[in-house]
């Protein structure tokens, strides 16, 4: 009966606070939940964006469900884009009114909003016809000639003709392969733009009559050479072309066009 009596006369209910402190921390309490009321209601800020390079995070933020997303980004994997809002639609099948919600923020390039004026603009490309090349008398042909050519400069050049001149004329292009510093390249320009019409300033030697001395004068010979040839011809009488490779260190892969150099 004590038990029970206490249990009636006693206030079980938690006393409330009155302090100056506690009333205190309920009022910034109260501030706390109204910002957090207020944070619930703020929506994200979107910016215009491209939507072919839409990541799963973005599309995620925009609404899209994975299908969606799955769905534009294989479409990118085949390297094709979409060009507007009804393109990327009926590629992800997003919803009218998602695509409503984002399609204002879609930012395509300058040449898909303006397809028309690009095609326009851009002037059809014109080919000019090749310059016909002049073929000139590589016997004749000056310093300037020769500098027109591409890799020639003026000591090349000044090869060239100095090489022409100890011979009188050139009989064939092949020559130009001993002049020192032409490159295979700039010999296949020069037989672009010139060739052999005359050789009619050419300087024939004598095998047969001239001296061991004026032989080896001659841009094919040296003294050993020219030595060889006095001594063949000694022993063996005139020489005939069909004699030439006979004779010690005669360079027998020019022999035709030594020979044009020669009189027999």
């Amino acid at each position: 009966m004590l038990c029970q009596s206490f249990y009636v006369i006693h206030d079980f209910k938690s006393e409330e606070l009155n302090t100056a402190e506690a009333r205190k921390w309920l009022a910034h309490q109260s501030v706390v939940d109204s910002l957090k009321s207020q944070s619930y209601n703020v929506k994200p800020t979107i910016y215009p964006f491209n939507p072919n390079f839409i990541t799963d995070f973005k599309g995620y933020k925009l609404g899209m469900s994975v299908a969606e997303i799955d769905r534009l980004l294989a479409y990118r994997k085949q390297n094709k884009f979409v060009n507007s809002a009804a393109e990327f639609q009926a590629v992800t099948k997003v919803s009218d009114s998602l695509l409503n919600a984002i399609s204002p923020y879609f930012k395509f390039p300058d040449w898909v909003n303006n397809k028309k004026e690009y095609t326009t603009s851009i002037a059809k490309p014109t080919f000019n016809k090749p310059e016909k090349i002049v073929v000139v008398d590589i016997n004749q042909a000056t310093k300037a000639d020769l500098m027109k050519v591409y890799g020639i400069g003026d000591k090349i050049s000044d090869r060239i003709l100095e090489y022409k001149n100890k011979l009188g004329a050139f009989v064939s292009m092949e020559q130009l392969d001993d002049v020192w510093g032409l490159s295979p390249e700039v010999i296949a320009k020069l037989n672009q733009n010139f060739e052999v019409k005359s050789t009619a300033g050419i300087q024939k030697i004598n095998i047969n009559n001239a001296s061991i001395k004026e032989l080896s004068h001659f841009p094919f010979f040296k003294y050993a050479l020219a030595k060889e040839i006095v001594v063949f011809r000694s022993m063996n009488g005139d020489i005939k072309t069909e004699d030439l490779s006979k004779i010690k260190g005669f360079p027998v892969d020019k022999i035709k066009i030594i020979a044009l150099y020669l009189e027999f």
